[in-house]
């Protein structure tokens, strides 16, 4: 079952975001629709509009706004889809090959760039200043999050507190902004408010450290990317850093090396250590630990259908295997 199929109630409002997305892909420009649209067809399952509009519901808005709203999280989305593919030099996403890879850097920078004004020009037309402060501030977050992995990139010493500040930014806080958001969009009380960022951050971080752990877990035909990405891009994410620090002297060289020189030459050895050093289990239980302070921040909202939507999808994050 797809996240949006969870409530009957979000169903034709998840449907009417899709048809919005779909309706303002329009540009002069051939290729940016072309490629606006190769994308936002690609599949995935728009959890953070759909955030948006459970958030908007669970503080009992009755409104149109959050359909627009929920299209803006996702052009934003859609957009850092685009230019992480060309920094990482990814060619396999949700199954498919990158837009980088069918058109070339260039046009896909382009066309992230254009999303992003598209997602503001979005936001100018709801005219809610709270909401362009949460985004904007959101956005930048975003570029310094990828900046920062971009210099820890290659580095063995990354300390799990560097590492997590980089998923806070890259992941989390588009998360938090889409809950948030929808808060704001129902003019909700602040105690309401503050409950939804937190959910959206913990909710973000534990997507994130599940991301992480898969990369070491699945094959690409369940992942929709190739088996050790991260790795061939000298990422030190959550499973290598926690090996690291408990492996054995020979392991931990082993992985630092691999860190370094990225590639793929000591993909099996290195797998074999994440498992025998219970990294798997340890970076499970990081990203358990987040759904269980996302679900609790939960418990400042009103008893609703949609509020428990947001806590099953929070359960969902950990068992998910694309």
């Amino acid at each position: 079952m797809q996240p949006h199929q969870l409530n009957p109630t979000i169903e034709p409002q998840f449907d009417a975001v899709t048809d919005y997305i779909l309706n303002h892909l329009g540009s002069t420009v051939p290729l940016v629709e072309k490629i606006g649209h190769y994308i936002v067809a690609g599949g995935g399952k728009r959890l953070r509009p759909l955030l948006v509009l459970l958030s908007a519901n669970a503080c009992g808005y009755r409104g149109e706004q959050h359909i627009p709203l929920a299209a803006v999280i996702e052009f934003i989305h859609t957009a850092t889809l685009l230019h992480d593919d060309v920094v990482d030099n990814s060619e396999l996403r949700r199954g498919n090959a990158t837009a980088n890879a069918k058109w070339g850097n260039a046009p896909s920078v382009l066309v992230g760039d254009f999303l992003y004004s598209r997602a503001f020009q979005i936001m100018v037309e709801i005219n809610r200043m709270e909401i362009m402060q949460v985004i904007s501030n959101a956005t930048t977050v975003i570029a310094e999050g990828e900046v920062l992995q971009l210099l820890n990139q290659r580095n063995p010493d990354t300390s799990e507190e560097s590492y997590m500040q980089v998923i806070l930014g890259k992941t989390a806080m588009l998360f938090e902004a889409a809950t948030e958001v929808g808060a704001i969009l129902a003019d909700a009380s602040a105690e309401e408010r503050e409950a939804l960022r937190l959910y959206g951050r913990h909710l973000g971080i534990a997507f994130q450290l599940v991301d992480d752990l898969m990369d070491y877990l699945s094959d690409s035909a369940t992942m929709g990317k190739n088996v050790g990405d991260d790795l061939a891009e000298g990422k030190a994410t959550l499973p290598l850093i926690h090996a690291m620090r408990v492996g054995s002297e020979t392991e931990r060289k082993l992985i630092r090396g691999a860190i370094r020189e990225g590639g793929l030459d000591d993909l099996q050895p290195v797998l074999d250590i994440v498992q025998r050093t219970g990294s798997i289990d340890y970076t499970r239980q990081q990203a358990e630990a987040e759904v269980s302070r996302a679900i609790t921040a939960l418990e400042a909202l009103p008893a609703s259908s949609f509020r428990e939507t947001l806590t099953t999808l929070a359960q969902m994050a950990t068992r998910r295997t694309s």
